[in-house]
Formats: structure tokens, C-alpha cells, sequence
């Protein structure tokens, strides 16, 4: 399974959409260079209010483009990083994806998948509804959550739109991504 990065972006200021990049530099162990939210331990706001020393496991957000398609049906318009992510990615089913997955960048950068992004409220106060489009219900009424999924740097590297991504899966048994 392979699939193409079609957009990377980072701030180093914490805001809701994060500007689109020529490149992005990923550090193990940290994440995005520059980024907010790099570092061994948590920086997502409403986590560091619980638990400073959580390790982070949400260093690069990614989401798959094939969303900004699905949510225009609805009449929404979402670009690459206006939802806060890293790395737009096209061509892989991230949210389906075990936890343990090894995403391959280009020449060198490894990301290894730890789980779903949790949406917040803050992607209504971007555009009022979008929520909604990004968490519904599956099967069974189980929740679906199709903001994107998040990972931690293993190996350090450049990333670039157009950059292809190889898709290492874990060993068997899988482990479904939750909220991380």
C-alpha cells in the first residue's frame, strides 16, 4: 500500500490551521522542527492542563485529502493545514490503519501511527457544522472519527509534497486506532 503527501504544514504558534510549508523537517522522538506541538511530552493544551509528563504521542497529525473531498459534498471548504494538520496525505486509508503502522516518506523520514485525532469544538469555530461532518456514527452506532490520525516521529527526515508514502503494516493481531 503506498499513497503520496500532497501538502505539508507546521506553526510554531498555537493556532487552529497551521500555513503550508515547502517542506518539513520530522526529528525522532520530537516531531515537526518549528512545531508547536514537538516535543517528548504532550502540547496539546487541554492534555498539558491534565498531565504535563504524558508522553506525546501526537508529534505529526496527518489527514487524508480524500476528507476535504467528502466534506465539500456538504458544502464545506477545507484546504490543506486549515484542520490543524502536518502532513495531507492522498491515496492511503489512514484512519484505517492498524495501530503500530510505519509510514515511509521519501528517502528517509518513518512515522509510526499511535491513533485518532479526538476533533474538538474549535472545527466548528473554524466553520460552524464542519464537526459534524468529521464525527458521525458507524455501525452498530459505533463512533467515527475522520479527522485524521496521529504518530510519532522514528526516523528523522524532510518531507515534501509529492513525496510517495509506503505503508509498513504491524505484525498480526492489529489493534483498531482509538483517541489518542
Amino acid at each position: 500500500m503506498s499513497g503520496t503527501v500532497t501538502a505539508v504544514s507546521c506553526n510554531g504558534e498555537y493556532s487552529f490551521t497551521k500555513p503550508n510549508r515547502e517542506s518539513i523537517n520530522l526529528l525522532a522522538g520530537l516531531g515537526v522542527e518549528g512545531d508547536v506541538h514537538s516535543g517528548v511530552t504532550v502540547k496539546h493544551r487541554s492534555r498539558v492542563a491534565k498531565d504535563p509528563t504524558q508522553p506525546n504521542l501526537r508529534q505529526v497529525h496527518l489527514i487524508h485529502e480524500e476528507l476535504f473531498e467528502e466534506v465539500a459534498g456538504a458544502g464545506f471548504r477545507v484546504a490543506p493545514g486549515e484542520l490543524g494538520e502536518n502532513v495531507t496525505t492522498r491515496g492511503i486509508d489512514l484512519l484505517g490503519l492498524p495501530v503500530g503502522t510505519l509510514l515511509r516518506f521519501g528517502d528517509a523520514a518513518v512515522v509510526e501511527v499511535t491513533g485518532l485525532r479526538n476533533p474538538c469544538l474549535q472545527i466548528d469555530n473554524f466553520q460552524r457544522g464542519l464537526l459534524k461532518e468529521v464525527v458521525g456514527r458507524g455501525d452498530e452506532g459505533r463512533l467515527v472519527l475522520k479527522a485524521g490520525v496521529m504518530g510519532v516521529v522514528v526516523t528523522g527526515g524532510v518531507v515534501r509534497p509529492g513525496d510517495r508514502i509506503e505503508v509498513e503494516l504491524p505484525e498480526p493481531p492489529y489493534r483498531v486506532l482509538e483517541r489518542v
